[in-house]
């Protein structure tokens, strides 16, 4: 059965750095649009950053482009989160979700988005 699995996440101070991972059990997520989501302790998700299947990178509404990145290593089959200079209100559990194989771009709706891993959580605090 397909699952993506996040690691990464733990407890920073802020100005402090983050890399996630999002890797797979079952198939090749090379082929794959995938993005990163978050959602805060009585929040609503929210999207961080997507990557289509071609590489090409999305920005939601509200992207820390500043601040955040994403990348995609094909070899480890894997898709990363960069997360830099965080701040307290990034505290957050981080999930990858990707959309089906024949969606080649990404969507700001995370209802587009069908496979989900269990989330990594962040938290930034002094």
């Amino acid at each position: 059965q397909a699952q993506l699995v996040e690691s990464g996440g733990g407890s920073v101070q802020p100005g402090g750095s983050l890399r996630l991972s999002c890797s797979t059990l079952g198939f090749n997520l090379d082929y794959y649009t995938v993005a990163w989501f978050r959602q805060a302790p009585g929040k609503e998700r929210e999207g961080v950053l997507c990557m289509s299947s071609g590489d090409t990178i999305s920005y939601f509404p509200n992207s820390k482009k500043d601040r955040f990145t994403i990348s995609r290593d094909k070899a480890k089959n894997t898709v990363y989160l960069q997360l830099n200079s965080l701040k307290p209100e990034d505290t957050a559990v981080y999930y990858c979700a990707t959309r089906p194989p024949y969606e080649y771009q990404c969507s700001n709706y995370d209802t587009e988005y069908d496979l989900w891993g269990q989330g990594t959580q962040v938290t930034v605090s002094s």
